[in-house]
């Protein structure tokens, strides 16, 4: 029987790292579902099909192929802003949200990160994790990570940009971002990657044990 762990939280909190480290440690398939949106408009872009069609983006959402997602090329920012897009298409939500549920089953356990995945697509997952940190801290850490890769940012603009896609996600009327009920809450704000996975640990040691 699958073990499935359920990730949430907003952007730079974390989630990410945590929920790679987590599936390395108990040898869980990891997937972040953000990049199955990235994805889907990737294959868009690649084909040179319009990003406004809901039944096409919808139809290219059902053929992904979720085990090979890389996350450096579809990090890019072009990517992201198509991404946002498709998003938002609720036939490509259903048949992303399928393909996640189908992932959540792999033996010997699962790792999902996203927005959605305790709330919407595994709400029966043993263990529920909502990571989150203070727009300051978020935006800091996100700022600091474009200027290590040598990219050019301003603090300022990432943390309007944060904020905005904080509004964008917890506002939406399908699947917001929003921990569920019985989600155990991780606040990095002031807290290493380290101390955040030994906490993260004794949740799920916690409920493996039971």
């Amino acid at each position: 029987m699958t073990f499935t762990i359920a990730i949430d939280g907003p952007a730079a909190a974390g989630k990410g790292t945590l929920s790679r480290q987590i599936a390395e440690v108990y040898g869980f398939h990891h997937l972040d579902t953000g990049l199955t949106y990235r994805a889907t408009a990737k294959a868009l872009l690649d084909a040179g099909l319009p990003l406004d069609d809901e039944a096409i983006a919808a139809e290219i959402a059902l053929g992904l192929d979720l085990s090979g997602l890389n996350r450096e090329v579809l990090a890019k920012h072009e990517i992201g802003e198509a991404a946002s897009r498709v998003a938002v298409m609720p036939a490509v939500r259903r048949a992303l949200v399928e393909a996640q549920r189908a992932f959540a089953v792999r033996e010997p356990g699962t790792v999902l990160d996203g927005r959605d995945i305790g709330t919407v697509v595994c709400p029966l997952a043993p263990v529920k994790l909502y990571v989150t940190a203070s727009a300051q801290v978020r935006a800091r850490r996100r700022y600091e990570e474009i200027v290590a890769t040598g990219g050019a940012a301003d603090y300022d603009a990432v943390f309007a940009d944060v904020k905005k896609r904080d509004e964008r996600d917890m506002g939406r009327r399908d699947s917001p971002l929003k921990p569920a009920e019985d989600a155990h809450l991780l606040d990095t704000s002031e807290m290493g990657i380290e101390a955040a996975f030994q906490a993260a640990k004794s949740i799920v040691d916690a409920a493996l044990n039971k």
